[in-house]
């Protein structure tokens, strides 16, 4: 690529916009959260992040469950939400035990709010990413799963779970 085409990025300019939408529903999260570990109303956000991702920041052991990628539901059970220009940050619980989980904006790949039926996808924002980085691994199914998320769930029996949109991508 020559210098000139450097100039008007406008891909870069499109990516850029699309996650403010996402720092922006984030921050409406936050000043509208009603302090009782959920979202309000139906909405819910599935957030995809590449997890080796520069400056990503989660247990070790669920970056060896999840390499590459992973998947968080925020809805029912989370706490210490919050984002800024760079990156967000929550605290989710696996096995019943809350971890702080700090993701860079530039590390989403996916971020869907399926109550309104909207969603985003990405393109990592590191140029020196390869192919290889990107490439998606199935994330393992089962109740079974030491790693799945837990915190109870809200008065309906729901429960937040880790889970793969593999299904939902155009291959």
């Amino acid at each position: 690529m020559t210098d000139e085409d450097e100039i008007l990025r406008y891909d870069r300019m499109v990516e850029n916009a699309l996650r403010n939408v996402v720092r922006t529903a984030i921050e409406e999260v936050i000043e509208n959260y009603d302090g009782s570990g959920g979202m309000l109303g139906e909405h819910h956000f599935y957030i995809t992040f590449l997890t080796d991702y520069p400056g990503v920041k989660i247990p070790d052991y669920l970056r060896d469950r999840y390499p590459g990628e992973m998947t968080i539901v925020l809805q029912y059970q989370f706490s210490d939400l919050a984002v800024d220009d760079e990156k967000m940050e929550v605290r989710l619980s696996f096995n019943d035990i809350p971890e702080l989980l700090v993701v860079p904006l530039a590390a989403i790949s996916i971020f869907a709010d399926p109550s309104v039926n909207f969603a985003l996808q990405f393109q990592p924002l590191n140029d020196t990413m390869t192919e290889e980085d990107l490439i998606l691994q199935e994330m393992p199914d089962g109740d079974d799963d030491p790693d799945k998320p837990s915190g109870g769930g809200d008065s309906k029996g729901n429960t937040g779970e880790v889970i793969s949109l593999d299904s939902f991508r155009k291959k």
